[in-house]
């Protein structure tokens, strides 16, 4: 209910607060020159009158005499004093909004600079955007629902990621990597396609429930797509066959001292086999991308060529130094 409350204050638009306003002040000048011109006083007296009946206090020093002074008392406190509450109350509620998205993250727009684009809220995107935060990367989530869940160091848009305007919003043409993580298979693909078309140089990467879907994500364009089924299914099949497999892999996952990282080859290792490379590279370098294949060097070593990416797995202290 609270995301709720604070997305309907947010409606509320800065120019109806001023249209209220001014015709609030017309009303108080219109009804304090009346005022005057009837009870035969000042201006600056009807003004006193005015502003003390429109903000209901009428300390009753000054009070209409005839019946057409009555009249404008009516007509003044009909229209003045529900037109400056409408206002206050606009005010208030718009102020009360801004405050209500701070405290739930809510933002209208990217981040200035560089940042991780999530669309979507699967289960896994908590971890997920946790972790590249925690790599010093700044990150927004777009997402429609349990944006209060993030932590608060992650930056977010609340809207639909499957409309365009949405993602329009988030201006995935600034980000350096998209990532698409919903739980709907069809919206996946959907987002895929309109992401592609709004930014197509930014490596897009797309978390898929089932292999079937992560083909046709990667038929659309997707360089990368992670397969919870086929993740799960390996990793546990691993760790069946041999017992410590899965230990090695959550450890290299998990750890906060190692970050995988992926560099174009340098020149200090185009020419060079895979095992040439892996004495000379700082880490443990993984294995090498060839054409979007990639290569761990187990049953052959290949050469690595000028264009090709190497994988690698380094402390954390020697990330600055590449």
């Amino acid at each position: 209910m609270p995301t709720l409350f604070a997305v309907l204050l947010t409606k509320v638009k800065r120019s109806q607060i001023v249209t209220l306003l001014i015709a609030s002040i017309t009303c108080l000048v219109i009804g304090a020159i009346a005022f005057a011109l009837t009870q035969h006083v000042s201006v600056g007296i009807g003004l006193y009158w005015a502003v003390t009946t429109a903000t209901t206090v009428g300390y009753g020093d000054v009070t209409p005499h005839n019946t057409v002074g009555r009249v404008i008392a009516i007509l003044v406190m009909v229209t003045t004093i529900p037109l400056f509450g409408a206002a206050f109350a606009f005010l208030a509620a718009s102020l009360t909004a801004t405050r209500l998205a701070k405290l739930l993250h809510m933002r209208e727009g990217p981040p200035k600079g560089s940042f991780v684009a999530i669309y979507g809220m699967h289960d896994a995107v908590r971890k997920i955007a946790s972790e590249v935060a925690a790599t010093g990367e700044r990150v927004v989530v777009v997402a429609e629902s349990n944006l209060e869940s993030l932590p608060a160091t992650i930056e977010t848009i609340k809207g639909d990621p499957t409309l365009e305007t949405v993602l329009r919003r988030s201006e995935p043409e600034r980000a350096s990597r998209l990532l698409i993580a919903v739980e709907d298979e069809k919206d996946a693909l959907l987002i895929a396609v309109m992401l592609r078309h709004l930014a197509p140089s930014v490596p897009l990467i797309a978390v898929a429930n089932s292999s079937r879907i992560a083909t046709a994500l990667t038929d659309l364009g997707v360089e990368t797509t992670v397969s919870i089924e086929d993740l799960l299914g390996h990793t546990l099949a691993k760790s069946i066959e041999t017992p410590h497999a899965g230990d090695l892999l959550l450890e290299m996952v998990r750890s906060p001292e190692m970050m995988f990282r992926e560099y174009p080859a340098d020149p200090g290792v185009i020419g060079r086999t895979l095992s040439q490379a892996r004495s000379i590279e700082q880490g443990l370098l993984l294995g090498v991308v060839k054409q979007g294949q990639i290569h761990m060097g187990v049953s052959t070593d290949p050469v690595i060529e000028a264009g090709d990416t190497i994988l690698v797995l380094r402390p954390r202290s020697q990330l600055s130094k590449r």
